[in-house]
């Protein structure tokens, strides 16, 4: 196997170094919904996600991100079973958003103490743990002096020996940021593609040593290029509801003012021999030592893409330069 962290390595919390590339868990779950407006990405087959999470591994990837809520649970058994034998792969999961596992519907958002050590619970048992390497908080716009309390519950399950560490998932630079001296505090989640570079947080992020874990690299899979224009997704995928933040798709389609972008920077990307999706993910190594892309998957085929990105490493400064002019960005 490759050297995966030549280029391309990360130190984590615990010292150890791995590869700059995780695997997010979302798509994996399968679908779940809040009424009828799906939270998924449509359907799964659990043998081919087990497949996927295993060909991941071979290829050096030794970090994975779910949540709690993701297929109301789904996401987490699936990632269980297939790290069963692989106890030195870190695992990240979130809490903050509850679901019922029988009827796959979302039943809130919560963060009391009591709430989060029952979500954590639930967690460890779904992902045959018996300590969660990276707990992070989902609710992106929580109040910061709520937010108190929910830290100081994470200080307290690090000090049990619960979780090794912990993370907020947030957009907002504010609030990492009232929370990045904390010892236990080591990353933050957030947005984060070629087409949203995310100066602030990055910003603080390196002042002060965090990790910067990239959601969403691939423009929930239209840096993919798989989507072309007409193209329309399955009713049960997220990128059909219409949400505020949904910005890459309208109307179970490609946007056709990201499609332009796509297009005006297609060739850029694809330099030295990459794929589109592996110089979308050369673009955020790029942009920051402190970056961690989470790409979904559902295949082997498109793990072995994912990880394929690591052997070409960043992309080059004339490239990242020529990336802005095309996109038209000071």
């Amino acid at each position: 196997m490759l050297d995966k962290t030549r280029s391309t390595g990360i130190t984590l919390w615990d010292g150890r170094t791995i590869p700059r590339l995780g695997m997010g868990c979302w798509a994996i779950g399968g679908p779940f919904y809040a009424g009828d407006v799906p939270l998924g990405w449509g359907d799964v087959d659990d043998a081919e996600s087990i497949r996927a999470i295993h060909r991941a591994i071979d290829l050096g990837i030794r970090f994975f991100d779910t949540a709690s809520n993701y297929g109301a649970g789904h996401s987490e058994e699936v990632l269980g079973e297939a790290l069963a034998s692989h106890p030195d792969v870190v695992v990240a999961t979130k809490f903050g958003f509850a679901t019922d596992h029988a009827t796959k519907q979302a039943t809130g958002a919560f963060a009391s103490p009591d709430f989060i050590r029952a979500s954590l619970e639930t967690s460890l048992k779904r992902l045959n743990r018996d300590r969660i390497d990276l707990l992070q908080f989902h609710l992106n716009e929580f109040d910061l002096i709520e937010a108190n309390a929910v830290f100081d519950t994470l200080d307290a399950l690090r000090a049990e020996g619960k979780i090794t560490a912990y993370g907020w998932s947030t957009d907002w630079p504010e609030r990492a940021a009232r929370f990045a001296g904390r010892d236990g505090f080591v990353s933050v989640q957030h947005t984060m593609n070629v087409f949203e570079p995310a100066r602030e947080m990055i910003a603080l992020i390196e002042k002060t040593g965090l990790i910067s874990i990239n959601r969403g690299p691939l423009a929930m899979g239209l840096l993919s290029g798989k989507f072309k224009s007409g193209d329309r997704l399955a009713a049960n995928d997220v990128r059909s509801a219409d949400f505020d933040w949904m910005k890459y798709f309208r109307d179970g389609a490609v946007d056709p003012a990201f499609s332009r972008r796509l297009d005006s920077i297609r060739d850029l990307l694809r330099s030295d021999g990459r794929t589109l999706t592996q110089g979308a993910l050369a673009w955020l190594w790029a942009r920051s030592p402190n970056t961690l892309p989470i790409p979904g998957f559902r295949t082997v085929k498109q793990v072995e893409e994912n990880a394929g990105a690591l052997d070409k490493g960043p992309l080059s400064p004339s490239i990242m330069e020529a990336v802005e002019q095309a996109l038209q960005r000071q």
